[in-house]
């Protein structure tokens, strides 16, 4: 008998159940008449491998000798063929440029403009949860509307804002993919958005103490806890809860509070720092608040770190309150806008927004 090419097409697909050799390593196994697999015997290094080649019928018996060839080409060049077939796959895979990479990287590539260098993981989360899990293992090359519009759909109206954000940071990402060379549609977030249409979900502000409430909620504020005396100094400051949870020995210069530019939203790419001027009541909270610093942050948690958002809003909603810390800053503008001659450009000023002039 022949000592390879022992089988014929029409024979092999009338072979039982069984292992049946067409000569040179290649072998037909089957399991039942119709159905079976290619696998090549190989010696590489001495130790003996068995290397797949593919389902019958679906791999021919043609294309079956054909890749035991190859395959024994590349044992007498020393090569392992089973590991060289996994090396090209992985090969293949990081030239697909998932979405998942894609992402990661345009993330990386803007971190220095995000606050806290993105770690707190805002800008990347709507990503992350909303459409990675569905879209993440697209080459990015194939993501197109109809995948968009199928990803948000779910959230397009019950989670508007978050499906918003994830729309507008997808549409960054192929905009980077398309900074490194691939060809990727950028038009393909403004068909989705078409796709999905107009949104029913109306964004609701922040609730917010009115201004003449104010004093005697500050006057309640009276235990001397971190959570009542940042609470106390939001208010008569008016900044964010960011800035002032995160508020440090080191930024307090007399009755100067400097907070770095980085940590103000709003002042993207800012150099410059803000400064805010504390008056005796600030002071005051502050002489206290070093009684209890630790590692030098005024406000530290329970536990470690420093007190977080969710621990003022909570003692708020608490009292029955439906206000959060975050709207203070808008009780603080009504109060420039309806009690004070405050012109518009300092009263935005107080709250750290960047009005329309550099001046």
């Amino acid at each position: 008998m022949r000592a390879i090419n022992r089988l014929s097409a029409k024979g092999a697909a009338a072979l039982p159940a069984g292992k049946h050799a067409d000569g040179g390593g290649l072998w037909l196994v089957k399991d039942a008449v119709a159905h079976g697999k290619w696998v090549l015997r190989v010696t590489i290094y001495g130790k003996r491998r068995e290397m797949g080649l593919g389902q019958f019928p679906t791999v021919s018996l043609a294309k079956a000798r054909k890749r035991a060839e190859e395959a024994r080409a590349l044992v007498r060049d020393g090569i392992d063929p089973i590991k060289d077939r996994e090396r090209k796959r992985r090969d293949a895979k990081r030239a697909m440029h998932l979405l998942r990479e894609v992402a990661a990287d345009c993330f990386e590539s803007r971190k220095a403009e995000l606050k806290g260098d993105g770690h707190a993981g805002r800008w990347f989360s709507p990503l992350e949860i909303h459409v990675l899990p569905k879209l993440g293992n697209l080459p990015v090359t194939e993501v197109d509307q109809k995948d968009i519009r199928d990803c948000l759909s779910p959230i397009w109206h019950t989670k508007a804002s978050t499906a918003e954000k994830a729309l507008q940071r997808l549409g960054l990402c192929l905009k980077h993919a398309a900074a490194l060379g691939l060809e990727v549609d950028l038009q393909a977030t403004a068909k989705a958005r078409a796709l999905l249409g107009k949104q029913r979900h109306e964004v609701v502000n922040i609730p917010a103490l009115p201004w003449r409430d104010v004093p005697a909620f500050y006057a309640s504020l009276n235990e001397g806890t971190a959570t009542h005396s940042a609470l106390r100094l939001l208010i008569l400051t008016g900044v964010r809860s960011f800035p002032l949870r995160n508020l440090h020995e080191n930024q307090i210069s007399g009755n100067v509070w400097t907070v770095p530019g980085e940590a103000m939203k709003g002042r993207k790419g800012a150099t410059s720092d803000y400064r805010i001027p504390l008056s005796a009541e600030a002071m005051r909270i502050l002489d206290r608040a070093y009684r209890h610093a630790r590692d030098g942050f005024l406000f530290p948690s329970a536990r470690k770190g420093v007190i977080s958002d969710a621990t003022m809003a909570r003692m708020m909603e608490r009292r029955g309150m439906k206000a959060r810390p975050h709207g203070f800053r808008s009780s603080l503008r009504d109060w420039l806008a309806e009690a004070t001659d405050a012109p518009h450009e300092v009263a935005e000023a107080c709250l750290g927004h960047v009005t329309d002039g550099a001046v």
